[in-house]
Formats: structure tokens, C-alpha cells, sequence
């Protein structure tokens, strides 16, 4: 089962609009308004919330990344080697 379901998330990540979606959204959530959101006097365990906004999203970011580059390395293990004439 979970590795039907590995197989179907990597095939569907392969769409070159999916890279896009998450280039936009990474885009819109460093601009005014989600900024303006994080950007108050508050904390959480002590730590600024644009602060932990920042740091969480780069890791988040950082896994997306590496997911995309699970899926492409799969496509590149199935796909047959063409040698180039």
C-alpha cells in the first residue's frame, strides 16, 4: 500500500506545473501580506513569530526540494538509456 502510494505522489510531483504552484506559493508567502501577518510583538517558546515564520518555512522548503529531487532521480531510474549518436 504505502508503496503504491509513494510511486503515485512521485509521478504526479514530476509535472513541471507542480514546480511552478510551489515556486508561486514560496513567492507569494515571502511578500506583504503573509509578512504582515508573522510580523507582531509575539513569541512562542520565546522565539519572534516573523522569526520562527522564516526558519520554518525555509525547512519546509528545503523538503519540498528534496521530494522533487526523489522524483525526478525515480524517473531517471525508469526511464531506458538512450545512448546519443
Amino acid at each position: 500500500m504505502t508503496n503504491r502510494l509513494r510511486h503515485k505522489l512521485l509521478r504526479r510531483l514530476q509535472l513541471r506545473e507542480s514546480w511552478v504552484i510551489f515556486f508561486v506559493v514560496g513567492f507569494i508567502m515571502m511578500n506583504f501580506p503573509f509578512l504582515q501577518i508573522f510580523n507582531k510583538p509575539g513569541a512562542i517558546f520565546g522565539y519572534p513569530l516573523m522569526f520562527l515564520y522564516f526558519y520554518l518555512g525555509w525547512a519546509f522548503s528545503i523538503v519540498v526540494i528534496y521530494v522533487f529531487t526523489l522524483a525526478v532521480s525515480h524517473t531517471a531510474d525508469k526511464s531506458p538509456e538512450n545512448p546519443k549518436p
